[in-house]
């Protein structure tokens, strides 16, 4: 865990090496040190400095004042959106946090010691100067990088007293590098989570969605649960541990729900998707009944409740409102599915319709990974796939002379012809030959056609009419059987 000056893009080089040229120090710090001892690229630079905010700013024409902590925002030319904006901040202190997450105070001019002495985890608080290729670790940070362990720097009660969004954040961590926490930092936690319910929903919300959308999900919800996290922003979750549910179901409706998110992020599933996994059962609790033939228990209507508790839940968690409407409607028809040799495609093309288009994808997707959260060993079987199948034929235009790039509407206008059967015969015949060859279906070729046709004796026009259905039905027998070959169920 080397970091070489080489992955230190030329832009942040710059910015560095112009405060050193004005007598002040420059380190790489936070999680960009983090990072690139990773192996991995930071998502943003951050720089520190013995420069005050102002001594920054007259260095740095271009920039802006970034918050209340002397934190500068250093423009630059780079394509690179990562690189654009470098943030320096001046060294500083911090006393008084009366709200369990700001400073009353912030003091700069500190030493460098000083300043990393004050951040959260140990593999935060490392610093690289890139002009002497120095790391300054004072806390060994980079023994717990390379144990995979995040660990509070100095005493946790103090920083967890300072700022409680950081126990948050240290489940997101935890998460995100797929780390195990200290358990002198995980005791803290604990001794401490109640002090989360005095910091802002909003910022709760943004690491809970950082920590769902980790390739680790589970592990956060479990860390979140077990040092009394959880309880204080989702207690709706926990109602779910030791509900069992019998059937098919290996596992309590707790742990089938992670286990389901789970399986969403280990398809690299969008937000929403991984929300209606976690959610999408969470009414099991509330509308479990003893009973039901074959089974020990039934669940009847928690899609329709759950949809209801979803809706509460993400509106207290201040989710923006579109996210809310889409992890409510996959809560709502998740069980959409049924026995496909009873279900018509009628009802297929109404759950289509309540869905949308652009989701149905996202429901079918979200019964893969309940499945992969109940302990099947299957993830698509035949009834399923035969499902996905009829959601494919509804969706499919059939073939039919909406196809064709004209219509009796417009061959009446051309024409003299009435509203009748010799129109019908015209069509069908005009969509044979749309049928044998593709390139013949433009608007000139149809109306030219047309006109053709319709001075063919009545008899000759409906025998090529007929050869039209008939060639209809052909190549609808065909699309619908590839349609059955692709998901192995013909």
């Amino acid at each position: 865990m080397v970091i070489k000056p080489t992955d230190i893009p030329i832009e942040v080089k710059q910015v560095a090496k112009a405060l050193e040229d004005k007598g002040f120090e420059a380190y790489v710090v936070g999680g960009c040190t983090r990072d690139l001892m990773l192996g991995k690229s930071p998502k943003d630079w951050d720089l520190t400095t013995n420069a005050r905010p102002e001594e920054i700013q007259a260095i740095f024409p271009e920039h802006y004042a970034n918050n209340d902590y002397g934190t500068i925002g250093v423009k630059t030319e780079s394509e690179d959106l990562s690189l654009q904006i470098i943030e320096v901040t001046p060294y500083r202190t911090e006393s008084g946090y009366s709200d369990a997450r700001r400073p009353d105070e912030v003091t700069f001019g500190v030493s460098l010691a000083e300043d990393l002495k004050r951040r959260d985890f140990t593999v935060n608080a490392l610093a690289y100067r890139i002009s002497t290729e120095e790391l300054v670790d004072n806390y060994g940070g980079a023994e717990d990088l390379a144990a995979r362990r995040l660990r509070a720097v100095g005493d946790p009660d103090e920083r967890f007293g300072e700022d409680a969004l950081r126990m948050m954040r240290a489940v997101r961590l935890a998460a995100e590098l797929d780390f195990v926490i200290d358990p002198e930092t995980m005791t803290a936690i604990a001794r401490h989570s109640q002090q989360l319910s005095r910091i802002s929903t909003e910022r709760i919300t943004s690491e809970f969605i950082r920590t769902i959308m980790s390739p680790t999900p589970m592990q956060g919800i479990i860390f979140m649960e077990k040092l009394g996290l959880l309880e204080q922003f989702l207690p709706e979750l926990r109602i779910g541990i030791g509900i069992e549910q019998g059937g098919a179901h290996l596992y309590d409706v707790y742990e089938h729900l992670l286990r389901t998110m789970q399986a969403a992020a280990d398809k690299n599933y969008k937000l929403s998707m991984r929300l209606a996994a976690l959610f999408h059962d969470i009414a099991k609790p509330q509308t479990r009944r003893t009973g039901g033939k074959n089974k020990q228990y039934t669940f009847f209507g928690h899609e329709v409740v759950g949809a209801k508790m979803t809706l509460q839940i993400m509106d207290r968690m201040k989710f923006p409102r579109e996210l809310t409407d889409e992890v409510v409607s996959l809560v709502r028809w998740h069980m959409f599915f049924a026995d496909p040799d009873e279900i018509t495609l009628a009802a297929v093309r109404r759950t289509i319709v309540r869905i949308g288009e652009d989701h149905i994808e996202d429901l079918l997707n979200l019964r893969v990974c309940d499945r992969i959260g109940m302990g099947r060993p299957k993830e698509q079987p035949f009834r399923f796939r035969k499902y996905k199948a009829m959601v494919d034929e509804a969706l499919r235009d059939p073939i039919s002379v909406k196809l064709l790039k004209i219509n009796g509407d417009r061959i009446m206008q051309l024409t003299d012809e009435k509203p009748g059967k010799r129109l019908g015969y015209v069509l069908h015949a005009l969509l044979e030959e749309a049928l044998d060859d593709a390139s013949k279906n433009t608007e000139e070729h149809m109306e030219k056609r047309a006109l053709e046709l319709l001075q063919l004796p009545e008899n000759e026009l409906l025998e090529l009419a007929e050869a039209g259905k008939r060639r209809q039905a052909e190549e609808e027998a065909t699309a619908l059987k590839d349609i059955k070959r692709e998901h192995k169920v013909g």
